[in-house]
């Protein structure tokens, strides 16, 4: 199950479609949806989160946490809508596009995807164009 929680004056229209689009990702890459929590927020909220539980005094558009139990993907998903906006802008995209691959790039983490390194970085951009071809 995936439930959207808004921390902002703040709402997705599409969580049903998102909730398909997830599912449908996650059975692609061989997991299986357990409970998901989505966290939509601001900058101030998602600092104090990164500062509380990962020591990094920065901004960040996404923190996640992941309580998977071997191929059940649970976890929380933080997303700051201030970050997306702002990134939106600089990668000149849409405000929709920025998030859904956000919203797809932590999805992604919980399957094994990292982005520490060039390579590592490249494989996880290209698996999230993979999936936002596929999106509605």
């Amino acid at each position: 199950m995936i439930s959207y929680n808004y921390e902002i004056d703040f709402s997705i229209d599409n969580e049903a479609s998102l909730t398909q689009w997830i599912a449908n990702t996650l059975e692609s890459e061989n997991f299986i949806l357990g409970d998901i929590n989505y966290v939509f927020c601001d900058d101030e909220f998602l600092l104090k989160l990164n500062i509380e539980y990962l020591n990094h005094d920065t901004l960040t558009d996404i923190i996640s946490f992941d309580y998977s139990i071997g191929k059940i993907v649970h976890g929380e998903i933080f997303i700051s809508v201030e970050r997306v906006k702002d990134n939106a802008i600089d990668y000149g995209v849409s405000f929709e596009e920025e998030l859904n691959r956000v919203i797809i790039h932590g999805i992604l983490h919980y399957c094994g995807y990292k982005d520490k390194t060039a390579t590592e970085s490249e494989l996880m951009r290209s698996t999230e164009n993979h999936y936002l071809s596929q999106l509605f």
